[in-house]
């Protein structure tokens, strides 16, 4: 609150709300603080400050601060307060003028679960974040959630994390899950295997309308196991040619002619990657004459030649263009797309 017609003293830091200097008022809407004191952030600056704790009330998921009204200020007062509520502040420095109002909301919010990194090694460690600011039940200490579940598709039965608040009224929440490829899950140790998707779920207990109390929310969040690579470095295509069946290079094609579209794919990857190869052919006015698809896999760092026939029934110029996707019905890419043209004779 800035007033700066209530800086009496340029040399000292005043207050503002005893008897004689103004009312101020902070109410919820089922109680209140009459007389609350502000002071001054500092000489001579005319703006006042003080601090309110949120109690909060009786709730069977969270130990909120014991829920109490009390205090006169600046730092000392609290007040009990509902999940859905208000809070108002008023300062009444005349009785032939209207008093000075400011209002905010008072709402739960609905937590999120991240994990540090996007990926881990077998062999490593990773970092569960929550963040709710609801969580932060007491404001002067440093908090606890229990009971994340963190669980990899080796050990689906999962182990239960403790997160701490990362400082005092932060709302940030940290725990260390340690990853293991061979030793049984124990307390915060989870075993994995490489390649592996590990989940960290949180159940919310305090969300804001229209849910409430007694109503609750699982929230999750995925790390790999493993490297991650780019999508277009997973299977990079190379090399593209025409050739015969005995695997010769042509520069041009004959009508009727069979051949074969090829391009050599390369595991960017230490797993095994499914992908499906497309060959789409266009004549020259870019009408699709052909378009056909392989699917396989590739091993870790391994190398294959993929081929595709063609045998064309015109003469004419003709352009293959070569996609590598996930799969058929999932087109990611996998590695950028290589197009040929191929004279037919």
């Amino acid at each position: 609150m800035s007033r700066t017609d209530y800086n009496f003293d340029s040399n000292v830091i005043d207050e503002i709300g005893p008897e004689g200097d103004g009312e101020i008022t902070i109410r919820v809407r089922g109680d209140g603080l009459k007389e609350y004191k502000l002071a001054e952030t500092g000489p001579d600056t005319g703006v006042f400050t003080g601090e309110i704790t949120l109690a909060g009330f009786t709730y069977d998921r969270i130990d909120y601060t014991a829920p109490g009204t009390s205090g006169s200020g600046p730092t000392d007062g609290t007040l009990s307060t509902n999940y859905e509520d208000g809070l108002s502040i008023s300062f009444e420095y005349s009785d032939s003028e209207a008093p000075l109002v400011a209002s905010a909301l008072i709402r739960w919010n609905v937590g999120e679960v991240q994990w540090l990194e996007a990926s881990y090694a077998a062999t490593g460690s990773g970092i569960v974040r929550i963040i709710d600011p609801d969580m932060n039940t007491n404001p002067s200490a440093v908090d606890n959630i229990d009971d994340i579940v963190v669980y990899s598709e080796t050990f689906l039965g999962g182990i239960e994390l403790t997160v701490t608040e990362t400082q005092e009224a932060s709302g940030i929440f940290e725990g260390t899950v340690e990853f293991d490829p061979e030793s049984a899950s124990q307390g915060h140790r989870l075993q994995v295997t490489e390649g592996d998707i590990v989940t960290a779920e949180y159940d919310d207990y305090t969300l804001p309308p229209p849910d409430g109390e007694g109503d609750s929310l699982a929230i999750s969040a995925t790390t790999l196991i493993g490297s991650i690579v780019p999508p277009l470095e997973r299977a990079p295509a190379s090399n593209p040619a025409i050739v015969d069946a005995f695997n010769n290079v042509l520069a041009s094609v004959s009508v009727d002619q069979q051949v074969q579209i090829t391009a050599d794919l390369t595991s960017g990857q230490d797993r095994d990657q499914d992908f499906a190869y497309l060959v789409q052919i266009q004549n020259e006015d870019g009408v699709t004459v052909q378009l056909t698809w392989l699917a396989g896999a590739l091993g870790a760092g391994a190398t294959f030649n993929a081929a595709q026939s063609w045998t064309p029934s015109e003469t004419g110029s003709y352009t293959a263009t070569m996609f590598v996707w996930e799969s058929v019905s999932n087109p990611t890419a996998l590695s950028p797309q290589l197009s040929i043209t191929i004279d037919v004779v």
